[in-house]
C-alpha cells in the first residue's frame, strides 16, 4: 500500500492492529478496575498462530512484546527473526519437540505430565537456560460433556497438581511459574476460572513464587481477570479472523 493510498483514507494493517490493541487494552483496564486490580497486574500475550511475522513485529512496535505460539513449527519460523520478545509456548507439546521449544521460548504454558517435565529439564540443561513452566490444569468438569476442544484438551487433574508441581520445582533448568487453563466451551467462565484460582492458591501455599495464572482468551478475558488471571492469551481480538493453517 502506498503513502497516497494511506492518505486517501484506506486502513493499513498497522492501523488495524493499533486499533485492536487499543480496544484490548481498554477491555483489560476496565476489567481490572472492576476487580479492584491495577492494570499492570495483567500481562497481554498475543497468540499469533497462523499470522505472519510482520504482524508479530507490528504488535511489538505497539508495545505487545509477549508473544505466544501453539505449534513448534511456527515458533521456529518466527522467533529467530523477532528477537527481544518474550516467547510463550501455549500448545500441547510432544516430548520429542521439547528441545526445539526450549531453545526459543522463555515460558511453556502447557506442562501436563511427568514425562514432559523430564524432557523439558533435559533440554533446558542442554541449552544452558532456565525455562518458566506453567502447569496446564484440566477444567473439564466445569463444562458440558464433550465440551473440550483444541487447546482445552489435556491438562492435569486438579488433584494431581501437587505431584507435578513438585517434579517441576525439583527439575534442573526449570522454574515453576504457576498454572494455566482454558475454560471449556459452554461453561460458566467465572466458575471455571474460580476453580483455577483455588488450585493456584493451594499451589502457592507450597511454592510461594508460583503466582502466575494464565487464563482468559478473547471471549472470556473479563471473567479471567475477575478470578485473578495474571496473563491473558488473545488472538482474534488482536489480530482478527485467523487464516487457515498452511
Amino acid at each position: 500500500m502506498t503513502g497516497e493510498e494511506d492518505r486517501a483514507g484506506r486502513t493499513t494493517r498497522e492501523d488495524e492492529l493499533r486499533g485492536n490493541v487499543a480496544q484490548v487494552r481498554e477491555r483489560i483496564r476496565a476489567a481490572c478496575a472492576g476487580a479492584g486490580r491495577p492494570e499492570d497486574s495483567v500481562t497481554l500475550v498475543a497468540i499469533t498462530k497462523t499470522f505472519p511475522l510482520e504482524d508479530v513485529r507490528t504488535l511489538a512496535a505497539l508495545g505487545v512484546t509477549d508473544t505466544g505460539e501453539n505449534r513448534e513449527q511456527e515458533l521456529k519460523q518466527k522467533a529467530p527473526d523477532a528477537p527481544g520478545l518474550t516467547w510463550h509456548f501455549v500448545g500441547q507439546l510432544q516430548s520429542n519437540k521439547a528441545r526445539s521449544v526450549v531453545r526459543l521460548a522463555q515460558v511453556v504454558h502447557s506442562v501436563d505430565r511427568l514425562s514432559l517435565v523430564g524432557a523439558l529439564s533435559k533440554a533446558a540443561v542442554a541449552e544452558e537456560k532456565t525455562v518458566r513452566c506453567l502447569l496446564q490444569v484440566s477444567l473439564a468438569s466445569y463444562g458440558p460433556e464433550g465440551a473440550e476442544t483444541g487447546m482445552s484438551r489435556g491438562g492435569v487433574a486438579p488433584g494431581d497438581v501437587p505431584d507435578l508441581a513438585g517434579a517441576v520445582a525439583g527439575a534442573d533448568g526449570l522454574e515453576l511459574g504457576g498454572v494455566m487453563a482454558v475454560a471449556p466451551l459452554g461453561s460458566d467462565p467465572d466458575e471455571a476460572f474460580a476453580a483455577l484460582r483455588a488450585v493456584s492458591s493451594r499451589l502457592r501455599s507450597e511454592h510461594a513464587g508460583a503466582g502466575w495464572i494464565s487464563a482468559g482468551m478473547t471471549g472470556d478475558l473479563e471473567a479471567a481477570i475477575r478470578q485473578g488471571a495474571t496473563h491473558v492469551r488473545l488472538g482474534r481480538a488482536l489480530l482478527g479472523t485467523r487464516p487457515p493453517l498452511g
